[in-house]
C-alpha cells in the first residue's frame, strides 16, 4: 500500500513561501516539531518534490539513532556529499579554500591538523555555510532538509547553531525535523531546539495529529474509496490523526481487535528502556484504559503492593519518569496514556491472569471508595475481572446515572450489558424490582432517544414475543413497537402493530386505548389511510381527555394538524395545543414531534424565517433533553441546515456527534450545499452514498440528486442524466410512481438534457432522442404534481418553484428558451430560495439574451452573478461569467473576449470544431497542416482542462470562449 500525501495546505505554504524568500537572498530556518508517525516525512518529501518541480535544489540528509556518542556530523558529511553531486565545482572550490571540509567527504583525506583542533573545526564549520551559500544561487535556491535531529550527535547540533548563527543573505532554506516524544526532560536536542527558536530567522512549525476530515481524505485515498462510517470512527478514535498509526492499522483489518505485531512493538519499545517500576506503573494504568485519575491510580498502586512501587516516594519517581518520557501525561486533569494505541500496547502484553488479577484489584478499590470512580467504570472492571452479579448491578447503576445526565446512548449500552448478564445471575434478578421484559422497554426507550430506532424495534419485539401470557401487557408494547416501527419508515408494520393492540385492548377510556388509538392513527396516516387516520386521531383525542392521558392526548391533536394542513391557522392552532399538552405529561418524544411538525408547518407555507425560529428552538429542546440524535431530534437538525442552505449559507455544517449510524444522512444533507460550492469532491462523496440508498430513501433522493447536479456543473451530462434515470426508477419502486420529490429530479434531469443538447446542436448532431426523453420526463412531472400532492391537495411554494424550473428546462430543451417560463420560476422561488432564484435569473439572462433583449440580460446576469458571488456559488459564479462573455455583456470584472484563455488562432481552431469539422477540414478553411490543427486542439485542451473535442466545446461556451452559431 502506497502512502498518500494529503492536507497539509498551510505547512506547504509556510514552507514554500520560504523557498521564494530564499530565492530573494532570505534565508530562512525551519524547525518541523511532531510525534512519531505523525507525518513529517510526507511532508519534508512533498515539499522537496514541489521545490526540485520549481528549480529549486534539494539536498535532504538524516540523523540515526546511535546513541550520544555516535558518528560526528553525520547529516552534514551526508548533506555535503550531495552537494557536490549537484555542483562539483562550487563544492571544490570550497574545500581548496578550506581543507577541514574534506574531512566530511568520502574517501582519504590530506586535511592537516588532529580532528580536535579548534582552527580545523572553525574551517570546517565556515566550510559548511559556505559550500551550502555556493550552491543555492538565485532562481536555483537551496532546499537543506535534515531529518530526525532528535538523534542527532553533539558536533550536528554545534554545526547546526553556527549555521543558522551565519544566514545573512544565502539562496538558502533548512529544514530540521524532530520527534517531540523522544524529548524528555534532559534530551540534548531540547535546549538547542529551545536556543534556535528564539532566532529571528528560525520559524517553528507544530506539526499536529489529522484532524477527522483528514483522516477521512487520508484513508479514502489509501483505500481506494470512503471507508464505512463506523469503520472511520474506529480508525480516527485508535489512531487519533497519527497518520502512521491510520495506516498500519487499515493495512491489518481497522475491524480487528488486536494491534498489528508492527505497531505493537513500535509502542512497547519505548517502554520497554525504561526502569522497571515506570513499566510497572504503565501495566497497572493500562488496565484503566486511556485515562485514569491520579487518585484512583494511586489507591490501586497501594493496594497492588508490588515492591518496585510500594517504597515512600517510588509512585511520584514512577509517574514523574513516565511523563518525562512521554508514556504517560496529563489529559483533562487526569493521568492519560500519550496515545491510545500505546494503552492497547501495553494492556495487550499482559498475560491473562495479570490483566484479571488488576481488574480485580481496581473493582475491590472502587468498591471500597465509591468517590473514587463511577459506577460505569466499577461496571467494566467487574466484566472484566470477572464478578458478573457486581456488573449487572453496577451497569444498571451506570445505566441511571446516564439517564440523568441526559446521555442515551451511554444509558443503552449499559442496558444492553444488563440484558446480557440477565440469564447469568438468576439469583440477582430474582431480587430487582422489574423483569426482563421490563429492562427490554427500558433498554429501547433509550435506544430511541440516542436515534437507534432499528436497535429500538428489536427490543420491543423482543418484549412483545416474551408477553404473550399477559394480554393487555402484550397490547400496551405492540403500541410502542408501533411507534418505533415509524421512526424505521417500516409502515405496514407499524400499523399492523397498531391494530393488533386496539384489537387485544378493551373497549373503554383508558390510557392504554388512548395511546393505541393515537399510534393507529399516526400509521394510518402514514400508509396515506386518512379517512380512518382521522376518525382514530379524534377517537384518540376523546379518549386521552377523559382518562386524563395529556401524552397520548398530544400524540392524536399533531396527527390531526397534519391531516387539516390545508388549514394552516386550524393546524398551528392544533399543534399549539398539542405541544402544551406534551409538556403538561413531560412526554418528551412527542414534544419533539410537535416541534418537528411546527417547523414544517412554517417551512412549507414559505416562511423561512418562522420556521428556522422553531426549528432553532426544536433543536436546543432535543440537547437539554438529551435527545439530539432521537428521530425528531435528527430531524430537527435537518430542518436547520436546510433553512441555512435554502436562505444561502452555504457554508459547510459540520456533523457534529452524530452516532455513525445516523452520520450518512446528514452527509447527504451536506451536498446541497457543497454542489452549489463547486466543492471538486462532491461528485465522488454523492456517489459513495450510493451504496447506502436502500437504507434510508432520504439518503438516495438527497445524495442522488445532489450528484446529478454535481455531475451536470462538471460537465459529465451523460454521467448526470444516467443517474438521474437510475435514482428515478429506484424511488419509483422504494416509494411510489408520483412521489414529490421527483418533481426535483426531473427539472435536475431536465437541466443536463438542455445542455447536452445544446452542446449537440452546437456540434450538429441529432437531438430528437433528447427532446423524446425531455417530453416523457415532462409528462411525468405534471402528472406528479397533480396525483402526488400533498394533503391539502396543494403544493406549497418549493413544489411550485421546482414544477416551474420543470417547465422551464424544457423549454430550453425543445430550443425555445421562454424567458416568460423562467420569470415564472423566478416569481415561485422568491419565497426565499436565495441559490435557485440566483440560478433561475441567470437563465432567464440566456434566455432573454437568446431574444435580443440584452439590457434586461444584464440586469438579471448582474443579479445573479452579485448573489452567487456573495454565497459562494463557484459554478453558478462561473457560469454567468461565462454567458456575460459569450453575449458580451458588460459586466464588473468580466472580459468580454476569449483571449487571456485562447490565443487567436486556437480560439478560429475551436470555433471550426464546434462546427463538427475534422482536422483536416479545418487545416483548408485556415491554411495550415493537420498536423498544426492537431497541435492547437492538443494545447487549447490542455488550457480548458478537458479530455476530448466536444467537452471543449461545452466548457468553451458555458466561459463564454465560443458563441452559438
Amino acid at each position: 500500500m502506497s502512502t498518500p500525501f494529503v492536507a497539509r495546505a498551510p505547512q506547504v505554504a509556510q514552507l514554500t513561501q520560504a523557498l521564494r524568500r530564499a530565492d530573494a537572498g532570505q534565508p530562512t530556518a525551519v524547525l518541523i516539531a511532531a510525534d512519531a508517525g505523525v507525518g513529517k516525512t510526507r511532508l519534508l518529501r512533498h515539499v522537496a518534490e514541489l521545490a526540485e518541480a520549481s528549480g529549486a535544489r534539494v539536498v535532504v540528509a538524516h540523523c540515526v539513532d546511535l546513541g550520544e556518542i555516535g558518528l560526528p556530523y553525520l547529516p552534514f558529511a551526508e548533506a555535503l556529499a550531495q552537494l557536490r553531486a549537484l555542483d562539483p565545482e562550487a563544492v571544490d572550490a570550497v574545500v581548496a579554500d578550506r581543507p577541514a571540509l574534506a574531512r566530511l567527504l568520502p574517501g582519504p583525506t590530506s586535511a592537516a591538523g588532529p580532528p580536535d583542533d579548534q582552527s580545523s573545526r572553525l574551517q570546517l564549520f565556515d566550510g559548511l555555510v559556505e559550500a551550502l551559500g555556493a550552491v543555492g544561487v538565485p532562481e536555483h535556491p537551496l532546499l537543506l532538509v535534515l531529518e530526525d535531529l532528535h538523534w542527532a550527535d553533539a558536533s550536528s547540533r554545534d554545526v547546526l547553531r553556527f549555521l543558522i548563527s551565519r544566514l545573512r543573505d544565502q539562496h538558502l532554506v533548512v529544514v530540521a525535523s524532530y520527534r517531540t516524544d523522544d524529548l524528555h526532560r534532559r534530551h540534548p536536542w531540547r535546549p538547542v531546539a529551545a536556543e534556535l527558536a528564539r532566532h529571528p530567522r528560525v520559524e517553528r512549525l507544530d506539526l499536529a495529529p489529522f484532524t477527522d476530515d483528514e483522516v477521512r481524505e487520508f484513508t479514502t485515498v489509501l483505500a481506494g474509496a470512503p471507508l464505512e462510517e463506523r469503520t472511520l470512527r474506529r480508525v480516527i478514535d485508535r489512531s487519533e490523526g497519527n497518520a502512521y498509526f491510520a495506516e498500519e492499522l487499515l493495512e491489518a483489518g481497522a475491524e480487528a481487535d488486536e494491534l498489528p505485531w508492527s505497531l505493537a512493538d513500535v509502542l512497547r519499545s519505548r517502554l520497554e528502556q525504561l526502569d522497571p517500576s515506570v513499566q510497572r506503573l504503565a501495566r497497572i494504568a493500562s488496565a484503566a484504559g486511556r485515562r485514569v485519575s491520579e487518585p484512583l491510580l494511586r489507591a490501586v498502586v497501594a493496594a497492588d503492593a508490588d515492591p518496585l512501587l510500594s517504597a515512600p516516594g517510588a509512585f511520584d519517581a514512577a509517574l514523574r519518569e513516565a511523563v518525562a518520557h512521554h508514556v504517560l501525561g496529563g489529559e483533562d486533569e487526569r493521568i492519560a496514556f500519550r496515545h491510545a494505541l500505546l494503552a492497547e500496547a501495553v494492556y495487550a502484553d499482559l498475560l491473562p491472569g495479570e490483566q484479571s488479577a488488576l481488574h480485580r484489584t481496581y473493582l475491590q478499590v472502587l468498591r471500597d471508595d465509591r468517590t473514587l470512580g463511577p459506577w460505569s467504570q466499577l461496571a467494566s472492571h467487574a466484566l472484566r475481572a470477572p464478578d458478573l452479579p457486581t456488573a449487572l448491578l453496577a451497569s444498571l447503576e451506570a445505566a441511571h446515572q446516564a439517564r440523568e445526565v441526559l446521555a442515551p446512548a451511554e444509558e443503552v449500552r449499559h442496558l444492553e450489558v444488563v440484558l446480557r448478564l440477565w440469564a447469568a445471575v438468576p439469583e440477582v434478578t430474582a431480587g430487582l424490582d422489574h423483569d426482563h421484559p421490563d429492562a427490554l422497554s427500558a433498554a429501547a426507550a433509550a435506544a430511541s432517544r440516542a436515534g437507534q430506532v432499528d436497535r429500538a424495534a428489536q427490543l420491543t419485539r423482543a418484549a412483545v414475543e416474551e408477553t404473550a401470557s399477559d394480554i393487555e401487557r402484550q397490547a400496551m408494547l405492540r403500541t410502542v413497537l408501533s411507534r418505533h416501527l415509524l421512526e424505521t419508515d417500516d409502515i405496514p408494520a407499524s400499523l399492523r402493530e397498531a391494530s393488533l393492540a386496539l384489537e387485544a385492548l378493551p373497549t373503554g377510556n383508558t390510557s392504554a386505548r388512548a395511546w393505541a388509538l393515537a399510534a393507529y392513527a399516526r400509521a394510518s396516516m402514514n400508509a396515506d389511510l386518512d379517512e380512518q387516520a382521522l376518525a382514530a386521531a379524534q377517537e384518540a383525542v376523546e379518549v386521552a381527555r377523559a382518562a386524563g392521558a395529556a401524552d397520548a392526548e398530544s400524540d392524536a391533536l399533531t396527527s390531526l394538524a397534519v391531516l387539516v394542513v390545508d388549514d394552516a391557522d386550524r393546524a398551528a392552532e392544533l399543534l399549539d395545543t398539542a405541544l402544551t399538552r406534551a409538556r403538561e405529561a413531560c412526554d418528551y418524544a412527542t414534544e419533539l414531534r410537535t416541534l418537528y411538525n411546527l417547523t414544517s408547518n412554517r417551512y412549507y407555507a414559505g416562511d423561512l424565517p418562522g420556521a428556522a425560529a422553531q426549528a432553532a428552538e426544536g433543536v436546543q429542546r432535543a440537547g437539554a433533553l438529551g435527545m439530539t440524535w432521537s428521530a425528531y431530534g435528527l430531524e430537527l437538525h435537518m430542518f436547520v441546515n436546510l433553512i441555512r442552505y435554502v436562505s444561502g449559507d452555504l457554508s459547510p455544517a459540520g456533523l457534529g456527534g452524530i452516532p455513525d449510524e445516523l452520520a450518512d444522512i446528514l452527509k447527504s444533507q451536506a451536498l446541497y450545499a457543497a454542489v452549489a460550492r463547486g466543492d471538486s469532491d462532491a461528485v465522488e462523496r454523492g456517489l459513495a452514498l450510493e451504496q447506502v440508498w436502500n437504507r434510508d430513501g432520504f439518503i438516495a433522493l438527497v445524495a442522488g440528486g445532489c450528484t446529478v447536479d454535481a455531475l451536470t456543473w462538471r460537465g459529465d451530462l451523460q454521467g448526470a442524466l444516467d443517474l438521474a434515470v437510475r435514482l428515478l426508477e429506484y424511488l419509483w419502486r422504494a416509494w411510489s410512481d408520483y412521489f414529490l420529490g421527483g418533481i426535483w429530479l426531473v427539472a435536475l434531469a431536465l437541466a443536463a438534457l438542455a445542455d447536452q443538447a445544446q452542446q449537440d446542436r452546437l456540434l450538429g448532431k441529432d437531438v430528437s432522442g433528447a427532446l423524446a426523453t425531455g417530453s416523457r420526463l415532462l409528462s411525468r412531472a405534471v402528472e406528479t404534481a397533480e396525483r402526488g400532492r400533498p394533503r391539502g391537495g396543494r403544493m406549497g411554494p418549493e413544489g411550485r418553484a421546482w414544477l416551474a424550473r420543470v417547465h422551464a428546462e424544457h423549454s430550453r430543451l425543445v430550443g425555445t428558451n421562454d424567458p416568460a417560463l423562467w420569470r415564472e420560476a423566478i416569481v415561485e422561488f422568491d419565497y426565499g430560495y436565495r441559490y435557485e432564484l440566483a440560478r433561475s435569473r441567470f437563465r432567464l439572462a440566456e434566455a432573454l439574451l437568446e431574444t435580443g433583449d440584452r439590457d434586461g440580460a444584464l440586469v438579471e446576469a448582474g443579479n445573479a452573478l452579485r448573489e452567487a458571488d456573495a454565497m459562494g456559488a463557484v459554478p453558478l459564479a462561473t457560469a454567468v461569467r461565462g454567458l456575460a462573455r459569450r453575449g458580451r455583456l458588460d459586466l464588473p470584472g468580466v472580459r468580454t473576449t476569449g483571449a487571456d484563455v485562447l490565443t487567436a488562432r486556437e480560439a478560429e481552431v475551436l470555433a471550426l470544431v464546434a462546427q463538427g469539422l475534422s482536422n483536416r477540414q479545418i487545416g483548408e478553411k485556415l491554411y495550415i497542416s493537420g498536423k498544426t490543427v492537431s497541435v492547437h486542439i492538443s494545447n487549447l485542451l490542455a488550457k480548458l482542462g478537458v479530455s476530448g473535442r466536444a467537452e471543449a466545446v461545452s466548457v468553451a461556451h458555458q466561459r463564454g470562449l465560443i458563441g452559438v452559431g
